[in-house]
């Protein structure tokens, strides 16, 4: 029986460990400046007195699906992401490379409960909407999706091309 105590201490002591890890990326609030890993730094930037040089409308269905799903912009275009989720599900909108995304996607899948604010992130309600205001920095293309479990796996997911 102590045996058992002990391994079990020792499975929640390493499972508290890694959801800490994984909680720390989401430190700041929307509306605050926040410094931005190199992965981030790749497709733009954020500030709160940036002013938006286009507005893209884009709602978010229990269907799994974005609609727009693909979304062409410049480089240097400060943009305002309007959010609707049009379903029944809570759904988010997460800017990122495929890359960032999938890798994300699967850490979301092992720790389901896991929370995060990034002003890349729109975490919507049913029937709300919410904003997010982008700067893309450089061309490419990168992408957008929905990394609550089972979402991005079932295919909600977008591209965006930035020239």
């Amino acid at each position: 029986m102590k045996r058992a105590i002990t391994l079990l201490s020792l499975v929640m002591l390493l499972a508290f460990a890694m959801a800490a890890t994984v909680y720390a990326h989401g430190k700041k609030a929307h509306g605050e400046a926040i410094e931005y890993d190199p992965a981030v730094e790749a497709f733009g930037e954020y500030h709160p007195s940036f002013e938006a040089t286009k507005t893209v409308d884009v709602s978010m269905a229990d269907s799994m699906r974005f609609s727009p799903d693909e979304l062409t912009v410049n480089a240097g275009d400060v943009v305002k992401f309007i959010v609707s989720n049009d379903g029944q599900l809570k759904h988010e909108f997460v800017l990122g490379t495929a890359e960032s995304l999938q890798e994300h996607a699967v850490l979301m899948e092992k720790f389901p409960g896991m929370e995060h604010e990034e002003p890349y992130m729109a975490h919507v309600d049913p029937g709300k909407t919410m904003e997010i205001l982008w700067k893309f920095t450089n061309t490419g293309s990168y992408a957008f999706g929905c990394l609550l479990p089972g979402h991005f796996a079932a295919g909600m997911k977008g591209r965006i091309t930035v020239n």
